[in-house]
């Protein structure tokens, strides 16, 4: 597996997602007095190649965490880094509950089956541990409702609470003097809980949020990192497809026949199609 480092502005490094096992985008933010890490990794192991990294770059270690939400993907790599970390209310429950549990293979089909994980991310835990009695989860130390400043020596960062579909304790992070938003996985739809979905009204108003920062870097977690103008590119499709959803609600076959005529198509590429089916589950 190629791992991927970035110096993405002079404050943040950055290591690139990876699919295989559902590693999310991990970054070293860098102040004059100390450094934050934004999310811990999905496992040990993807922890300690980041701090590998920074160690050979000759970087000063992070010394303070935070999280943008849950998810195991994004949280279970805390025990390894072994830092004060900073996370929304929901994320402190949330992470509360599952370090009370013994992680065994038959409790980890039980979460899957109860929906607080779902299949897919049972199998990556699988292949990213081997043995699921690896896995130990550990609240974060310090919480907050809705904003909290990280103030690092030069650098600050703003921890916003944002929800959404895809967590409800969903946050971004902001670094002012870098105008880079990180965005973690706000943008996605539900995945846990029942079928995948989006709320049409949800999603344009944190496209609203996230425009409205007037970022130079907008960094989704499984993606990577885009320039304003490459963002909205990339985006239009999918906020026109929310706009159709909220003015035509499920009358799928007009939602589809309007994002085609929008897009010049005969048909939508698979993404699309997808995302038309989650914006229908969240009508």
């Amino acid at each position: 597996m190629e791992h991927r480092f970035e110096r993405l502005t002079p404050h943040i490094v950055i290591m690139h997602a990876e699919h295989e096992t559902d590693r999310p985008i991990l970054a070293a933010i860098a102040g004059q007095r100390r450094t934050l890490l934004l999310d811990a990794g999905n496992s040990p192991a993807h922890a300690r190649l980041f701090r590998e990294e920074l160690q050979r770059q000759g970087l000063e270690l992070p010394s303070l965490l935070a999280l943008t939400h849950w998810h195991w993907d994004h949280s279970f790599g805390m025990a390894a880094w072994n830092l004060p970390a900073v996370a929304h209310t929901g994320t402190a429950e949330a992470l509360k509950r599952l370090s009370a549990l013994e992680w065994h293979e038959a409790e980890l089909a039980l979460l899957a089956a109860e929906g607080v994980l779902n299949e897919a991310s049972a199998e990556h835990i699988r292949l990213e541990y081997g043995d699921a009695a690896q896995v130990k989860v550990v609240p974060p130390d310090v919480v907050f409702d809705q904003r909290t400043v990280l103030e690092l020596g030069g650098v600050t960062c703003e921890l916003t609470h944002v929800g959404g579909d895809h967590a409800d304790d969903s946050c971004m992070l902001y670094v002012k003097e870098d105008r880079v938003l990180f965005v973690g996985d706000a943008l996605g739809p539900s995945v846990y809980g029942g079928p995948r979905r989006y709320s049409s009204t949800g999603f344009l108003r944190l496209l609203e949020t996230i425009y409205a920062y007037g970022a130079d870097w907008i960094v989704e977690s499984h993606g990577v990192p885009l320039s304003p103008d490459d963002f909205r590119r990339e985006l239009d499709p999918w906020e026109r497809l929310a706009r159709l959803v909220d003015v035509f609600g499920k009358d799928r076959t007009r939602v589809v026949l309007e994002l085609k005529d929008y897009l010049g198509l005969n048909e939508l590429p698979r993404d699309l199609s997808q995302g038309v089916e989650y914006f229908m589950a969240g009508v």
